[in-house]
């Protein structure tokens, strides 16, 4: 039978989850008021900035970001538009592309950064103080629990415990 949580553990998950979701929301307006990057723009462009050569395959930044091929697919569509990107064709797959980092796309990751990193230390890295080390700790047993149930490849559905 599945665990019945006490007014005590769900008072602690209200304000982690109020936490979290106000965090993510005020970093997605700071990462666009500054930039004028979108917060899926800049997830796909960190990890172009990250890779070697500046390019991925779809499949690839799927994998890194945790989303479905088709939605990274759409998403660079819209910024290729933008030019923040281009695909060229993978010599090595004849159905794979490669999404590549533009130069506009390196300078919108850059000023991005920037204005991220300073918003993450003001939000959340003061308020955080001396607790780091028990979050980090934390946040690796959640990561462990969950273990695969969230990759881009797990069943939607999941039947009841």
């Amino acid at each position: 039978m599945a665990h019945e949580l006490t007014d005590d553990e769900w008072a602690v998950w209200d304000a982690f989850y109020a936490m979290r979701r106000r965090l993510d929301r005020a970093l997605e307006l700071r990462l666009h008021t500054q930039s004028g990057v979108s917060a899926a723009e800049y997830e796909i462009l960190v990890g172009l900035g990250r890779s070697a050569d500046r390019r991925l395959r779809v499949r690839d930044i799927a994998e890194q970001i945790g989303w479905e091929k088709s939605r990274v697919s759409h998403q660079v569509t819209r910024m290729e538009r933008r030019d923040l990107v281009r695909r060229s064709d993978c010599s090595t797959d004849g159905r794979g592309t490669w999404v590549e980092l533009t130069a506009d796309g390196r300078r919108a990751m850059l000023t991005a950064t920037r204005g991220h990193t300073a918003a993450i230390g003001e939000y959340f890295v003061a308020a955080l103080g001396s607790d780091a080390a028990a979050l980090h700790s934390f946040s690796h047993r959640v990561l462990d629990a969950i273990g695969g149930d969230a990759s881009p490849d797990a069943p939607t559905g999941r039947p009841a415990a």
